[in-house]
């Protein structure tokens, strides 16, 4: 059972902290890390980007949970979802819809991990920039080695999955 120790005290320390943009170790002059890939002009197949909408973009992460981890993440940079328009608040969540499903053709997994970490404190690591999380996993995937190595094994390289996605996708077309 799950013990709870309660620090009523610090409320008043959570609440006195004022919000900041970000203290991200991204140059903020160039933008996120997002925003450089779409702008380097490299080809889809070097930066793993998987499909363009009208307003975002899916990409395989970089450093994945599990194989068939990707992104989805609007080109214009914004750190909350109250931020986004209309427009793309209605294409990310279509997106994401989408990459679901490309995903349970691609590997058929057994259930789906879809969130976002919104600001530093909830684990974005890209906190100026948002992106949702679309993760497949199957029942007992976790492993031994996350729990006494700090280490995950995946079975196959990024282009692997940058190509199966993308070959997925398009069959939902």
């Amino acid at each position: 059972m799950l013990e709870r120790l309660w620090s009523a005290w610090r409320a008043s320390y959570v609440s006195s902290v004022a919000p900041t943009r970000s203290d991200s170790s991204d140059d903020d002059s160039d933008g996120s890390v997002f925003s450089r890939i779409l702008r380097s002009g490299l080809p889809d197949d070097d930066t793993h980007i998987i499909h363009r909408a009208e307003t975002c973009f899916v990409i395989a992460n970089l450093f994945p949970y599990s194989s068939g981890h990707v992104l989805v993440v609007p080109f214009r940079e914004e750190a909350d979802l109250d931020g986004l328009t209309e427009v793309e608040t209605s294409d990310l969540w279509a997106t994401v819809t989408t990459a679901t499903r490309a995903l349970r053709v691609a590997y058929r997994p057994d259930g789906m991990n879809v969130g976002l970490n919104l600001g530093r404190p909830a684990g974005g690591s890209i906190p100026d920039h948002l992106h949702v999380h679309v993760v497949p996993r199957w029942t007992g995937d976790s492993n031994f080695m996350s729990a006494i190595a700090a280490t995950q094994t995946l079975p196959e390289p990024l282009d692997l999955t940058t190509r199966k996605v993308r070959a997925a996708w398009v069959s939902l077309d």
